[in-house]
């Protein structure tokens, strides 16, 4: 994953304090941690990255309390929330279930991007685009109609791994991602005819109706809780017969869930329930996992339906 994000106090003594109890910390020493970071923030009671790392600690050391109060404390001093304290307080149960603050997922993938393909394919096994460009074709022989699309737009584009899966398959390319990061690397690919940077329903909205042939995201719905308005969007801005492909990570439970890996898990019933009430033709849902983590397969979802 990217370098951890850190923004100095602006106090050169609380910042040296911080990087003694990241070390500290990192060796498992977590109370020598705790109390140089409480250090530092005596000096620096602002100091957003310190109250993160320090809920990060008292929530290893099973301080539930105490890890809520650092949590809201580093909401607090960042409004904009980009380290992802509101995501350590939904798993804390101090929190609802609610969507990523967008400063969090761009500050993540901003420092994700120069990495993101090497990390991916080399550490993680990662499949997600192959997956749906298999099931795409699988849906589109067995629908006897051609796996050829004119005009496709890819959510949450990233560097580009899905429009390399489909690049013989699609005449235009619009790639849209939230971090200018990745942006600047899926511009180098040469895959993509359109770029932007936008959250992914706010690039649809942007979209005229019946504007494309395919949509695809590939592992870019873990980092939304609620489908219904990018499901929504997307259909407004497919051609009729037009196609929507995605991967998801998914659980054993109803509805949505958000994981460890801090990334949202769908079940499938919630998704079918989605797709008929977007109005959807659901034509796969089928058990396919995306990539490796922790040594292990994540358990996901590959969907592809059909606006009729």
């Amino acid at each position: 994953m990217p370098l951890r994000l850190f923004h100095s106090s602006g106090d050169l003594m609380a910042d040296r304090r911080f990087e003694f109890a990241r070390d500290l910390q990192l060796k498992g020493d977590l109370p020598a941690a705790a109390d140089l970071l409480e250090q530092a923030l005596e000096l620096a009671p602002d100091f957003t990255s310190a109250w993160f790392t320090l809920g990060e600690i008292r929530s290893q050391l099973g301080e539930r309390d105490m890890a809520i109060a650092a949590f809201r404390k580093s909401r607090e001093s960042d409004p904009d929330d980009q380290h992802g304290a509101h995501l350590h307080l939904i798993r804390l149960g101090d929190a609802q279930l609610s969507e990523m603050p967008k400063a969090y997922v761009q500050a993540l993938f901003d420092q994700y991007a120069p990495r993101f393909e090497h990390v991916l394919i080399n550490d993680l096994d990662y499949r997600a685009p192959s997956l749906i460009f298999k099931a795409v074709v699988a849906a589109r022989v067995s629908a006897k109609k051609p796996a050829l699309f004119k005009r496709a737009i890819d959510l949450g584009c990233g560097t580009g791994l899905a429009a390399a899966a489909f690049a013989k398959q699609v005449d235009h390319f619009t790639g849209i991602d939230l971090s200018p990061g990745m942006i600047k690397q899926a511009r180098a690919s040469g895959l993509y005819a359109e770029l932007e940077v936008a959250d992914m329903i706010e690039g649809l909205r942007g979209k005229t109706d019946a504007s494309a042939d395919i949509v695809v995201a590939a592992d870019a719905f873990v980092y939304l809780s609620d489908l219904a308005p990018v499901l929504t969007e997307a259909k407004r801005v497919l051609a009729p017969g037009g196609v929507l492909a995605f991967t998801l990570e998914t659980h054993d439970g109803g509805g949505i869930v958000l994981g460890e890996g801090l990334r949202y898990a769908h079940s499938a019933e919630y998704v079918r329930g989605t797709m008929t009430k977007a109005g959807l033709k659901l034509l796969t849902l089928e058990s396919a996992s995306p990539r490796i983590e922790n040594n292990e397969p994540v358990r996901g979802l590959v969907v592809v339906a059909e606006k009729t």
